[in-house]
């Protein structure tokens, strides 16, 4: 019996997933896991283990700061969404060599209006189409977005003006 059980356990786990990396993925997901050890988990090697220290609330914001830089965007793209990242961070992944980071935060609805006003100057007008969608977006900003050279960003800030 226990070993049908082990065999169903191992078989759940996604491809290319080990049984040690899932185990690694829950500690850096629980919320009780100690800080150090949090540490010595955002220095895994597989990307999956990383990825959930960088969304755990309980990581400390310069465990944070360090997965802000982190190679794979899926462990930065966590960081922007953690609720404990603090706004220092969202300004520092604004500026992300990644378009789907950026696009992230344009649409995260806890990031503030001078984040906001950061990525309304991006070079990417999808990502400024997102920051004219977005409720934080400050009214100065907006006004500004109304002069943008693509015509869906102005359509969408004049249309986010007129609910304020």
């Amino acid at each position: 019996m226990l070993r049908q059980m082990l065999i169903m356990g191992l078989l759940a786990l996604p491809a290319g997933i080990s049984f040690a990396t899932d185990t690694n993925i829950r500690e850096a997901n629980h919320p009780a896991t100690a800080t150090e050890r949090l540490s010595d988990l955002s220095l895994h090697a597989n990307w999956q283990v990383r990825r959930a220290v960088a969304g755990n609330r309980h990581s400390p914001a310069s465990l944070l700061k360090q997965l802000a830089s982190d190679p794979d965007l899926r462990v930065r793209i966590a960081v922007v969404t953690n609720l404990s990242s603090p706004d220092s961070i969202h300004q520092y992944l604004a500026r992300d060599e990644e378009s789907a980071v950026r696009s992230v935060i344009a649409r995260f609805e806890y990031v503030s209006a001078e984040v906001l006003n950061i990525l309304s100057k991006d070079s990417d007008p999808d990502i400024r189409l997102e920051v004219a969608g977005n409720w934080n977006t400050s009214v100065a900003t907006l006004k500004r977005l109304r002069q943008d050279d693509y015509q869906q960003v102005r359509q969408r800030a004049e249309l986010e003006l007129s609910k304020r």
